[in-house]
């Protein structure tokens, strides 16, 4: 390497460390004199600046909050711009230091605020000693609790219903915006403090509670609602009110509902008792007094599930159970196939009535209970099942086979000879046995020839039709005589008569002679 060169890599290095320990030096001496300057006045929580020459260098955090002045960045012309107003005797530029300290008083003789200004070679200290100064943690919490006051009055100003406080004269010492709209909106004015926007009773006032209160609106075009809640601390009394409209409208629809309802229950003649999801009776109607000869006053107590029960047992007014000690397990079993909805049973009293009792599952756990009293209809069944058994037995007398379809073409009667006279038995056939199904199995027994096909569109058709006969053939050469006629509700019946054995046609045969 030439030897200029490495004179020049030295030298700048040499002028590198100068530098360095010159920084380090000035530093360092700024910041003796910053702190011999803060030993001098004292009072670092106070309202001091520091300069360096003309530079602002340093100032206090109570300083920096009430100025808003930036260190390097703002100089003594902006300092004193900000103190002229009450110093107007500040030089425009940094004392001299002919005198150290030197003192300032403010223009005004009710203003003891001073300015004591300390040098030490080119830095200048500028402490402000003022009474109405607060420290700066008094500041920091003064701060926060202007931004609690701007976030509790925004949130007080932007919540939709009323809020609004009373002291123990009865006169609102605040509210929000919301109940001036409100009391605007009721009484067509300003708020008073003496009049609250709503007469709530002294109870409510007096303590913590919630009533519900109507207000008309100064047009009187309607009735508003609303739930005003009382909270008491210490002296003062805050309320909140609430706009419940859709709530009350709702509960008057449910209450218009559950009377027509009721009003509806009380003309049907089946008993009904829902029980809610506490298992008490909720709701009955008149009939099932009537059903079960229960008192009303024992009804609209609302007894429980059990003692209904119980309560029906003593009264003979269901089945008497064979086991007394398994009696509370039965009624649990009703119950709890009454919440699957799959109890339904027929009861039979000892006065002969008859009760068709149902279980169903309502919402929200309720359950309901159908009693249904159905002796007429019980009776009707039987009597018509013993008229039926009278005709069929009466039939069954008869010689004739007969069958009866009804208008689809299905088997609904016949007696016992047709049953012996074809081998069928449709009475013990899963399926129903249709007019096809019998033709086919007539065919089978007979010999060719009967108009089965005839017989067979004269059942599927409709509205009035001779009746005609048919004659038929058995395979073992007996006659049949089918006699087809259309009887009420488009059924037909068929009526088969033996004719004895028929002979057989012989081919004829004829001599020939020989010519």
């Amino acid at each position: 390497m030439p030897l200029w060169d490495i004179a020049a890599t030295v030298g700048a290095a040499a002028l590198s460390t100068i530098a360095a320990v010159v920084w380090i030096v000035h530093a360092q001496r700024k910041d003796r004199a910053t702190q011999s300057l803060g030993a001098g006045l004292g009072r670092e929580d106070g309202i001091s600046f520091l300069f360096d020459h003309e530079d602002l260098h340093h100032l206090s955090d109570t300083a920096a909050q009430l100025y808003g002045l930036v260190p390097d960045h703002d100089d003594w012309q902006t300092w004193r711009a900000c103190m002229l107003k009450r110093f107007p005797s500040l030089p425009e530029r940094p004392f001299n230091g002919e005198q150290n300290p030197v003192t300032l008083q403010a223009r005004h003789l009710e203003d003891t605020a001073t300015l004591t200004f300390r040098q030490n070679g080119p830095f200048t200290q500028v402490y402000m000693d003022d009474d109405r100064t607060i420290n700066a943690a008094q500041s920091r919490k003064l701060r926060v609790l202007h931004r609690e006051l701007a976030d509790l009055r925004r949130a007080s100003d932007t919540t939709p219903h009323a809020v609004w406080q009373v002291d123990m004269s009865g006169k609102v010492t605040w509210h929000n915006a919301a109940y001036e709209d409100l009391y605007n909106r009721l009484h067509n004015s300003a708020p008073l403090p003496g009049k609250p926007v709503f007469e709530v009773s002294q109870e409510l006032t007096e303590k913590t509670g919630r009533q519900r209160v109507s207000a008309e609106a100064a047009n009187g075009t309607r009735t508003d609602w609303y739930d005003v809640n009382a909270v008491t601390v210490g002296d003062i009394t805050i309320f909140h009110a609430v706009d419940v409209n859709a709530v009350v409208k709702s509960e008057v629809a449910q209450r218009n509902f559950v009377q027509t309802l009721a009003k509806t229950f009380a003309q049907l003649s089946i008993g009904l008792a829902i029980f809610d999801r506490n298992g008490q009776l909720a709701l009955f109607n008149p009939a099932l007094i009537d059903l079960t000869d229960l008192p009303a006053d024992f009804l609209s107590g609302r007894p429980t599930l059990l003692s209904f029960f119980d309560r029906m047992r003593e009264n003979r007014r269901m089945p008497e159970p064979k086991n007394y000690h398994s009696w509370r397990q039965e009624i649990s079993e009703v119950i709890a196939a009454a919440t699957d909805g799959r109890y339904q049973e027929t009861w039979t009293l000892e006065t002969g009535q008859t009760y068709r009792v149902r279980g169903r599952p309502h919402p929200d756990g309720a359950i309901a209970f159908l009693i249904e009293d159905i002796s007429a209809e019980i009776s009707l069944t039987r009597n018509f099942r013993a008229e039926l058994e009278m005709g069929q037995s009466l039939m069954d007398t008869f010689d004739d086979a007969l069958v009866v379809f009804s208008s689809s073409g299905v088997l609904t009667f016949c007696n016992a000879a047709y049953r012996t006279l074809w081998g069928l038995d449709p009475d013990n056939s899963f399926a129903d046995v249709t007019i096809g199904d019998s033709v086919k199995a007539w065919k089978q027994l007979c010999r060719p020839g009967a108009r089965w096909t005839a017989l067979t569109d004269f059942v599927h058709a409709y509205g009035d039709r001779t009746a005609w006969e048919m004659p038929a053939t058995l395979s073992d050469g007996t006659g049949l005589a089918c006699t087809v006629s259309r009887i009420a509700s488009g059924a037909t019946v068929i009526r088969f008569v033996h004719l004895g054995v028929q002979p057989v046609a012989r081919p004829s045969t004829r001599l020939i002679r020989p010519s």
